[in-house]
């Protein structure tokens, strides 16, 4: 019996099946679920992907990168949480999933959650340290605000600093001060700021408000453009209890607009108040200066030195001449010491010119010559006394001597002097040394004689 193959599925068109079940039921689509967050992983793509779980069971989730960039928290593991999405199958895996569109908190505000975790975060990279943080210039001659044009808080600002310090030049660059794009706004008035580079403080803030009307002062881009102002920063949002990231970032916080006013710059009337005593502090100092100058002139004026000053110069005229005096009188003495040190000089140096010592080592060198010239002749003589003793000893012992009486020295050929008849043998060349010759000569025979004489 043969298979119909036509009945059997493949596993693809299975799921897709199954897929389309899911996606046309209208109970799976557009639904809320409350649950945990575990095995969170963000992708490097922007995608989040994580189990969503309760005490009994457990879905895989998904949220897409074009639907998580407008969280303003970032999902952690163990976090409870409120989504929305569709349950659909992915069709390699074959495994249902929630498709999350939105995500909030489960039990805190978004918002809020968002601000601990960005305050968390800024205060680790150091953001709110207070080192960091540079010092408001008393005397600002040019104040920037970043705030809304429109606003209370700038006609707030401007007043203050108006009332409180005409002099001070007020530039305001204007910025969107709420919704989504108000963070970049910020941020890109902060930067014209910077770059106008003759500014000496900056205000940003608004008003009052709810936490998502303040949210732009929590985002990330506002601290770090505040970090990275080259001119110091006030904040200045809300009310005096709200407190934004801002608030935290910047180099001076301000509880409302008007008192960051306040903040940037001194009150005329105390500057002028403080002018005034200093004023009047000057001209006291100046006058007990001036009593103290002129009693001082009264009294050089009384001075001996001033009602009789040719005293002071003819006494002067004695103690020139009188060091005069002395000072000739130590040129000559030291003139004349010198001049002694001198004749001394050269009666040393006379004794040892060189010709002197040339002259005395001459002598020296003629009485060397003398003492070894005789010496050697003591020695030749000794020399030859000796040489004479031991030629006439030679004499008396050389063998010519005895060769004169008839006497012979007998050789072999390799010249062994022969002292004994047993040195040779019948057939030796022999030489024989006589007084006026050699002679050569072969042996015939060899007879040997004994102690007593006897052959």
């Amino acid at each position: 019996m043969e298979l119909d193959q036509s009945r059997y599925l493949t596993v693809q068109a299975l799921t897709k099946y199954i897929k389309r079940k899911f996606d046309k039921d209208p109970h799976l689509s557009n639904l809320f679920v409350r649950g945990e967050i575990s095995n969170f992983k963000r992708h490097s793509s922007g995608h989040m992907y994580f189990t969503l779980k309760d005490e009994k069971a457990r879905i895989l989730s998904v949220m897409f990168s074009s639907n998580n960039q407008s969280l303003k928290f970032r999902p952690e593991n163990g976090m409870n949480v409120l989504i929305r999405g569709d349950i659909s199958v992915y069709e390699s895996g074959g495994q249902y999933q929630i498709y999350v569109k939105e995500m909030q908190p489960d039990g805190i505000g978004e918002l809020y959650l968002a601000y601990e975790q960005l305050k968390e975060k800024l205060e680790k990279a150091g953001y709110f340290d207070g080192s960091r943080k540079r010092v408001i210039p008393k005397f600002p001659k040019r104040i920037a605000v970043v705030t809304s044009p429109t606003g209370a808080a700038i006609r707030d600002i401007i007043t203050t600093i108006k009332r409180r310090f005409p002099i001070g030049e007020i530039l305001v660059f204007p910025a969107l001060v709420q919704g989504d794009h108000a963070a970049a706004s910020i941020a890109g008035a902060m930067g014209k700021v910077n770059d106008i580079g003759d500014i000496d403080v900056m205000i940003i803030g608004r008003g009052g408000g709810s936490i998502e009307e303040l949210w732009a002062f929590n985002e990330e881009i506002v601290a770090k453009a505040i970090v990275e102002s080259g001119v110091p920063v006030i904040s200045a949002v809300g009310h005096e209890t709200d407190f934004t990231i801002a608030d935290f970032v910047a180099d001076l916080r301000a509880p409302t607009p008007t008192a960051a006013g306040e903040l940037a710059v001194p009150h005329i009337d105390d500057l002028m108040e403080r002018i005034m005593n200093r004023k009047l502090r000057l001209i006291k100092s100046f006058k007990t200066k001036l009593q103290s100058e002129r009693s001082r002139l009264n009294g050089l004026m009384k001075s001996y030195a001033l009602r009789n000053p040719r005293n002071l110069y003819q006494q002067k005229i004695e103690t020139v001449d009188r060091l005069t005096d002395q000072l000739q009188r130590n040129i000559s003495l030291h003139v004349k010491q010198n001049r002694d040190q001198i004749g001394s000089l050269h009666s040393r140096l006379q004794r040892v010119h060189p010709s002197q010592l040339i002259k005395r080592q001459n002598e020296r060198v003629l009485f060397m010559q003398t003492r070894l010239e005789k010496q050697f002749k003591q020695v030749l003589k000794e020399k030859d006394h000796r040489f004479s003793s031991a030629l006439s000893t030679l004499h008396a012992l050389s063998p010519l001597k005895i060769m004169d009486r008839g006497y012979s020295l007998v050789y072999q050929n390799e010249g062994t002097l022969i002292k004994s008849s047993r040195q040779v043998k019948t057939g030796d060349r022999l030489e024989i040394n006589v007084r006026d010759g050699k002679i050569h000569c072969e042996v015939e025979s060899v007879e040997e004689r004994e102690e007593n004489g006897k052959v």
